[in-house]
């Protein structure tokens, strides 16, 4: 017998396995391929089974802002603290408290909100004199006054919002609902993420890939980031000389290869390579139509503020927010940078909330009046709030609050939430959850229980155990759903 013949009869079981399930996945593969310029029907993809139950929510739009945006002074309205000015912060309400090395060694004074608060709204919810556009909103929003983190450092922070843990490798929720849900527009992708930050420069926060990252699933699931400079997609424009024909037969021809490489090794990244060579084809016309909003009724585009017609702005990526929505992308993550004010509270929290405040509101107001906000969930918040004790000296301009994690506020808005509220209460010095308390979990848990899924079910499989974005924790806050 010829002896490589007989070598290929006495394959192990994991080759067996991995070489059939090579040739079952091409199969499949192949069947797509083959229909590549058909339109695919809108949620087609996902996994089976998945929503565990009806959902409330088809899309999500997530406004992070990274840096932390001070509840003290936006959001968690205290009178009590204008008559403790100056005042050290009793040790019974700091117990102990990790504190960063930034303020850990020096004096805890309190300072109370810089800008007045008023009631707005049939709720009457208290929101800060710089949120003159949420204050608009008032009635649409779901305020929760309650979240709190055990990170107190901006990158973990971030990465255990969106990825559920403090270090990188998870997959961001923007990948988990890829994995889970699939995808409803087979010409855009299915999570799409865009960033940007003050005009000033004045926020250090980097933006990391892996805040849209896939982690452990596979990469076909990660965020697609659109840019501001040059194209939206990177090569998402033809070279010179190359036009759409011939760019199709070399992508045909590119495939073919890809699939004899598969079928001999059955990496599954191959296929997600093929696929998304394919997604990038049809992005070439899809993308282009997108950005453009010269379409855009003037009224509307007005109702994003000044700053929309700057490409890269949060404006800018607010109002593609909402034609990515309208268009069927299935997680929006915006992150804006800026709202790290240690040394220029004074100055740069009304410069923040000018660019961001008008904005975010405008999504809101635009969403609703296209009947979308009826299915679409809205998200604004940070990575923790501020220390109501004040960085440096109160009496210059150089002065500004601290990391906290203790307490914090974010909002809802939308689909599945209930308007017009407030939820949860911190004590008065605005430095601890006083009732119902909201851990980050328990909102990841809360946005996919929207979404129709239950957040112990929807897990994957990697080195030897099941992981979820929820990790072990997480219960989803009734209280808050419509």
């Amino acid at each position: 017998m010829n002896p490589i013949f007989e070598n290929q009869l006495h394959q192990t079981r994991r080759q067996f396995l991995g070489r059939t399930g090579a040739a079952l996945g091409l199969a499949a593969l192949g069947s797509l391929l083959g229909e590549s310029r058909a339109s695919a029907t809108p949620g087609e993809t996902g996994l089976s089974g998945l929503p565990h139950f009806p959902a409330k929510v088809k899309r999500v739009i997530y406004l992070m802002q990274t840096g932390a945006p001070s509840h003290v002074d936006l959001f968690d309205y205290k009178p009590g603290l204008y008559k403790r000015r100056g005042e050290l912060l009793p040790s019974s309400v700091q117990m102990g408290q990790r504190l960063t090395t930034m303020t850990q060694n020096q004096r805890q004074l309190i300072l109370p909100g810089i800008s007045p608060f008023r009631r707005h709204g049939k709720c009457g919810t208290w929101l800060c004199d710089f949120l003159p556009h949420t204050a608009s909103i008032a009635d649409e929003i779901c305020l929760i006054k309650s979240m709190h983190t055990e990170a107190i450092n901006h990158a973990p922070a971030t990465t255990l919002f969106l990825c559920g843990a403090e270090l990188p490798g998870r997959p961001s929720m923007g990948a988990w609902l890829s994995y889970g849900l699939g995808s409803m527009n087979r010409d855009l992708p299915t999570f799409v993420a865009m960033t940007s930050q003050d005009k000033e420069l004045s926020c250090g926060q980097i933006f990391y890939d892996y805040y849209w990252g896939s982690g452990f699933l596979p990469s076909r699931f990660q965020g697609v980031k659109l840019r501001s400079n040059g194209d939206p997609v990177l090569y998402l424009s033809n070279p010179a000389g190359l036009d759409q024909s011939l760019r199709r037969g070399l992508l045909d021809d590119l495939a073919q290869l890809n699939r004899i490489r598969q079928d001999a090794i059955g990496d599954p990244e191959i296929a997600t390579r093929i696929s998304q060579y394919e997604m990038a084809y049809r992005m070439q016309t899809s993308v282009p139509e997108l950005t453009d909003i010269s379409s855009e009724p003037k009224h509307v585009v007005d109702m994003y503020g000044p700053d929309v017609q700057r490409r890269g702005s949060f404006a800018w990526n607010c109002l593609l927010a909402r034609r990515l929505a309208e268009r069927g992308v299935r997680f929006i993550q915006l992150m804006h940078a800026g709202w790290d004010q240690h040394r220029n509270l004074p100055t740069q929290l009304e410069v923040q909330c000018r660019d961001t405040d008008q904005p975010s509101a405008g999504l809101v107001k635009d969403l609703k009046q296209r009947g979308l906000l009826d299915d679409t969930l809205v998200i604004w918040g940070g990575e923790f709030g501020r220390t109501v004790f004040v960085q440096g000296d109160p009496t210059q301009r150089d002065h500004g609050r601290d990391h906290h994690g203790r307490c914090f506020s974010i909002w809802m808005a939308g689909a599945g939430v209930k308007p017009g509220i407030s939820y949860g209460e911190t004590d008065d010095y605005c430095y601890n959850v006083a009732r119902d308390p909201v851990h980050v979990h328990d909102f990841q848990a809360t946005v996919l229980h929207l979404l129709g899924i239950d957040h112990t079910r929807l897990t994957y499989r990697f080195q030897g155990r099941h992981y979820r974005l929820t990790d072990v924790h997480g219960n989803v806050v009734h209280n808050i759903l419509s």
